[in-house]
C-alpha cells in the first residue's frame, strides 16, 4: 500500500501539471498533503511535515542558489559573459572551433541558466559555422551539449546544488563529479553528435525554416568590454574553488597529507555554499561595477533573483515532499520491497533515472523532474546500497533526458536557429538525450567502481 500510494502521488502530482495547469510547487504540496494523510501521518503532522521540509531544504540552499542567479544575471547584463565566449571560441585553433564553442557554453552555463547562455552564443555560433564552412547544426548542437551539459551536473545552478543536500552529500563532492562527468560528456557527446551529421542526419528541406532572422541575429553589433579575461572569470571560479578548498583538504586529511582530524575553522568557513556564493556575488558585483552604474546592478540583481522565484518554490516543495516521504518511511519500504533481495546499486539507479525521465518528458521542466526524484529517492539513497552521488547523477541525467515541445529551451533553440520542430528534435532533443545517456552510463559504471 505505501508504494501504491507513493504511486498515486506521483500520478497526481502530474495531473495537475499538465491536465489543469497549476504550479508545480502547488502540485508538489497537494501530492504531499495526499500522500499523508493516506499513509496516517494525521492532518496536522502532515502539515508540519511540509513546512519543516520546506524551511531545511531553504535553509540549505535558499541563500546559494538566490547568489548564484545573481552571479549569472550580472555576468549576463554586463557582457561580462559576452567577452569570455568571444575570447574563447577566438582563440581556439581552427579545427577545434566547434568544441571551442561547446566548452563556452559549458563554462557560461554554470552560473547562467540555460535560456541565457543559448542567447548570448547564437551569433557567435552562427558566425563560427560561416567561417568553418559547416551547416548551422553543427555549432547548435555543440551549444546544446556545452550549456545543457554543466546546467544539470555543475552547481550552482539550482539542480545539483540541491542534490547534495537532499541526498545528504558533501556539494564539493558533486562540484568535483559534475566537472569530471560534465567534461567527458560534453566532449563524448559532441564527437558522436558531429558524427551522426556527417552521415547525413539533418536534411536542411525539411529541417530549417529557411527563414532570414538567422542574419539579424549574426549581424547583431557586439559591443564587448574593455575587461581582462581573468576578471570575466572570477564570479564563477571563485566560488567553485572555495567549494572545492573544503573537499580537497578534506581528502588531504584522510590521505594523511595534512595533520588533523576536522576542518580547520577557517576552511570549513570559507568553502561553505553560502560563503562561497556570497563571494562569488560580490566578485560579480565588483566586476560589473566597472562595466555599468550602481543602479544598472541593482536592477540586474533584482531582475536576476525575479527569476530565482519559482526555482526556490519548487525546490521548496520538493524538500517538503522529501519530508513526507521521510516521515512515512516509504524510503525504507521502497528500498526492502525492491532491492532486498538483490542489493542492487545499478538498480536503484535505473530507478531513478526513469522517474526523473517519466517527469522530463510529462512536463518539460528538467528542474521539477530531477528534484523530484531525488525527494522520492532520498530515503532509499540514505540506506547505504548505492553512495548518494550517483543517485543524485542518475536523478540529474533523467531530468535532462527528453526536452521537446513542452520545453522552453526547445522553442528557443528552434526559433533563434531558423529551424521547424523536425529540427528541433534533431538538434536539441536529440543531443540532449545523447548528454542524458552518457551521464547515465558514466554514473553506473561510477557505482560498480564505488559503490
Amino acid at each position: 500500500m505505501e508504494i501504491l500510494h507513493l504511486t498515486v502521488t506521483i500520478g497526481l502530482i502530474l495531473l495537475l501539471i499538465l491536465y489543469l495547469k497549476l504550479n508545480p510547487a502547488i502540485s508538489l504540496i497537494v501530492g504531499c498533503l495526499y500522500l499523508g494523510l493516506t499513509m496516517g501521518l494525521g492532518m496536522t503532522t502532515t502539515v508540519e511535515a511540509i513546512g519543516g521540509g520546506f524551511g531545511n531544504i531553504m535553509a540549505a540552499i535558499g541563500l546559494p542558489i538566490g547568489f548564484g542567479v545573481i552571479i549569472g544575471q550580472l555576468m549576463s547584463d554586463s557582457r561580462m559573459a559576452h567577452q569570455i565566449a568571444h575570447t574563447m571560441v577566438k582563440s581556439a585553433p581552427r579545427g577545434a572551433g566547434l568544441y571551442a564553442l561547446g566548452l563556452t557554453g559549458f563554462l557560461l552555463s554554470i552560473p547562467v541558466f540555460f535560456d541565457v547562455t543559448f542567447v548570448i552564443l547564437i551569433p557567435l555560433g552562427i558566425a563560427l559555422a560561416k567561417t568553418l564552412g559547416k551547416p548551422l547544426p553543427y555549432a547548435i548542437g555543440a551549444l546544446v551539449i556545452g550549456a545543457a551539459t554543466s546546467h544539470t551536473i555543475v552547481p550552482p545552478t539550482p539542480n545539483p546544488l540541491a542534490a547534495a543536500s537532499i541526498l545528504n552529500f558533501d556539494i564539493g563532492l558533486m562540484t568535483l563529479a559534475g566537472l569530471g562527468v560534465g567534461l567527458i560528456t560534453a566532449l563524448v557527446v559532441m564527437k558522436l553528435y558531429f558524427l551522426a551529421l556527417d552521415m547525413g542526419l539533418w536534411n536542411a528541406a525539411k529541417d530549417e525554416l529557411h527563414i532570414d532572422n538567422r542574419d539579424t541575429v549574426a549581424d547583431e553589433e557586439i559591443s564587448l568590454p574593455d575587461l581582462p579575461l581573468w576578471q570575466a572569470l572570477l564570479p564563477i571560479a571563485l566560488p567553485i574553488a572555495l567549494i572545492l578548498s573544503g573537499t580537497l583538504y578534506d581528502y588531504a586529511q584522510q590521505t594523511g597529507m595534512v595533520g588533523g582530524e576536522e576542518l580547520p575553522p577557517f576552511v570549513a568557513f570559507v568553502s561553505d555554499r553560502i560563503v562561497a556564493l556570497l563571494a562569488g556575488a560580490l566578485a560579480a558585483y565588483a566586476v560589473a561595477g566597472r562595466l555599468m552604474n550602481r543602479d544598472e546592478c541593482d536592477r540586474s540583481a533584482s531582475k536576476g533573483l525575479q527569476t530565482a522565484g519559482l526555482v526556490l518554490l519548487v525546490t521548496g516543495a520538493g524538500g517538503s515532499l522529501g519530508s513526507v516521504i521521510q516521515e512515512t518511511g516509504i524510503g525504507r519500504s521502497l528500498v526492502d520491497s525492491l532491492f532486498q533481495e538483490t542489493g542492487s546499486p545499478l538498480a536503484m539507479i535505473l530507478l531513478t533515472y526513469a522517474l526523473a525521465l517519466v517527469f522530463r518528458v510529462a512536463q518539460g521542466s528538467g528542474t521539477v523532474a530531477g528534484i523530484t526524484a531525488m525527494t522520492i529517492m532520498a530515503g532509499a539513497a540514505s540506506t547505504g546500497v548505492v553512495d548518494p552521488l550517483w543517485i543524485a547523477l542518475a536523478a540529474l541525467s533523467g531530468g535532462i533526458s527528453i526536452g521537446h515541445v513542452n520545453d522552453s529551451g526547445f522553442w528557443i533553440t528552434t526559433q533563434l536557429s531558423g529551424f521547424s520542430v523536425r529540427g528541433g528534435f534533431k538538434t536539441y532533443t536529440l543531443a540532449e538525450l545523447m548528454v542524458s545517456l552518457t551521464i547515465l552510463s558514466l554514473t553506473l559504471v561510477g557505482a560498480l567502481i564505488w559503490p
